[in-house]
């Protein structure tokens, strides 16, 4: 793996990582793909609309088909029909999100499957030997991350065995196959515990490195705070990816503090639900406004939805609960999420970063803006 920073604006930077499968430029958001599938859109859609990496989940790809079979058939790009870059999450969110089905201890974590109740086990090395099989190009140490709230002693008991985990994740990875390992930094919002966590797991000299531990239950606003003050401590010649977060408003935050990758099951879940992200703000497509709107969603997305379809006939496959909308839902807010990213690299590289956060945020605040609260959490069983 290659990552050659091209440009820079303030902390943010423009960048290119080349992995075996292909570049990927950054910043740069990657769909969610958490059982090897982005859910509703097909590897054709999400080519056409730009999207260079897609992640998946080493826990659910081990519960079903399962890490041999997918590379008896080839690796995880092959299976999916994806001939670009993959990352897969190591399965350590689920010591999060799956705490009532899980037994943690100093050699891993035993969990209880979701599926069918049956128990499995992973470790640091377990975890590993999976992501490997798989043949991601990116794989992330195992990792514990602990839930907002929890105590200063909770913290630093959970950091160290986040610090040991991550050691025996680089000591289980073989440096020298397609895999290139990114340590997962924690500590939640206490900037003294983050610091030492990036001084113990940037030690390891591992390819890349992760903020974790965020959108786990935090205010917000706290959680943004956060970024310009550790983002720059992670070294400068290797992506700074921050996992999880992802609304419009944390992306343009992030890549001002000098974050590279990121993911979110948002848009995809909130296209499901009948939330629509645009250049003018959230629109609720189930809105009785929208029954003899003949716009399209946004008329400054060039999207196939918007290409194609307006709002009035979104309106109506939504409403009748027809698999197209989520498919037509999902290829827009993906298409904004991508052109929201493509405008920062572009803005990064005039050195204008700034006036391009604010023209954006603008544009959502106006007056053709819905104010309403994206449905469902961000958060879930899936990546962080």
């Amino acid at each position: 793996m290659i990552f050659e920073v091209l440009s820079r604006d303030g902390a943010a930077r423009r960048a290119c990582l080349t992995t075996s499968h292909g570049p990927v430029e950054t910043p740069a958001f990657m769909a969610v793909g958490t059982v090897g599938s982005v859910k509703a859109v097909g590897p054709d859609d999400l080519t056409a609309i730009g999207a260079e990496i897609v992640l998946a989940n080493a826990y659910h790809l081990m519960l079903r088909p399962g890490p041999e079979r997918v590379q008896r058939l080839g690796g995880l790009a092959r299976f999916m029909g994806w001939n670009r870059p993959t990352l897969t999450d190591s399965g350590g969110f689920q010591v999060f999100s799956l705490s009532g089905r899980r037994k943690l201890r100093e050699e891993g974590v035993e969990f209880q499957s979701h599926l069918d109740g049956s128990l499995h086990f992973l470790s640091p090395e377990r975890s590993i030997a999976i992501q490997e099989q798989l043949g991601a190009d990116i794989i992330m140490a195992f990792d514990e991350c602990p839930p907002a709230g929890c105590s200063r002693a909770e913290l630093e008991s959970s950091l160290a065995l986040t610090g040991r985990w991550a050691r025996r994740s680089k000591s289980a990875w073989h440096p020298d196959g397609p895999s290139a390992l990114f340590g997962i930094v924690q500590g939640g919002l206490d900037l003294e515990l983050r610091r030492r966590a990036i001084e113990e797991i940037c030690a390891l000299d591992l390819p890349g490195y992760a903020l974790g531990g965020y959108s786990v239950g935090e205010r917000p606003s706290e959680m943004q705070a956060s970024w310009p003050e550790v983002a720059p401590l992670l070294p400068a010649d290797r992506p700074r990816y921050l996992m999880g977060v992802g609304t419009p408003d944390d992306l343009l935050v992030g890549i001002a503090a000098g974050l590279d990758m990121f993911d979110c099951v948002l848009p995809t879940r909130c296209a499901r639900n009948g939330l629509l992200f645009t250049s003018r703000g959230k629109v609720v497509i189930r809105n009785q406004a929208y029954a003899d709107d003949a716009r399209p969603v946004d008329q400054a997305c060039d999207c196939y939805t918007c290409k194609t379809f307006t709002r009035a006939y979104l309106r109506h496959l939504f409403q009748s609960r027809e698999l197209l909308a989520y498919r037509l839902n999902s290829i827009h807010n993906l298409a904004y999420y991508l052109s929201l990213m493509a405008g920062a690299r572009a803005a990064i590289a005039a050195g204008r970063l700034a006036v391009f956060s604010a023209e954006v945020r603008a544009a959502w605040n106006d007056d053709h803006t819905e104010e309403v609260e994206s449905p469902g959490s961000k958060n879930e069983s899936t990546p962080r």
